[in-house]
């Protein structure tokens, strides 16, 4: 019987740190999951749907005798490790310092652009 809640505490675990990690609002585990998908590696993101896809029988007292609860036990703490990993201050400087980048890189062409006009019309 605790495995059977142990799966629903899991579930309901993943749902928040995907709330708190990567933002998503959703209220289930399957509309959360399938917005993050991008943002997730595949393996973790295939670990997450087997989750999801047993979302709604983990909730239902029959059909959750059902489940595989050592597979889904495993492959919820292989996502909640995932997502524990992951540092939004780390992420964002990321995206930061890859937006100034490729602005840098921009600026460097476009000076050597220029360069290579005024050479060829003669006044350098």
């Amino acid at each position: 019987m605790s495995e059977n809640n142990e799966i629903q505490t899991q579930i309901a675990d993943t749902v928040q740190l995907l709330r708190k990690k990567l933002g998503m609002r959703d209220k289930t585990l399957t509309a959360s999951v399938r917005k993050a998908k991008r943002q997730l590696p595949r393996r973790i993101y295939k670990q997450a749907m087997l989750l999801a896809n047993s979302e709604q029988m983990a909730a239902h007292p029959k059909l959750r005798l059902v489940l595989d609860t050592p597979k889904l036990v495993r492959a919820s703490e292989e996502v909640q490790a995932h997502l524990g990993g992951i540092n939004r201050a780390d992420r964002r400087m990321g995206r930061f310092l890859g937006m100034l980048g490729g602005l840098a890189f921009n600026l460097l062409a476009l000076l050597a652009l220029l360069l290579v006009v005024l050479w060829w019309q003669g006044l350098i």
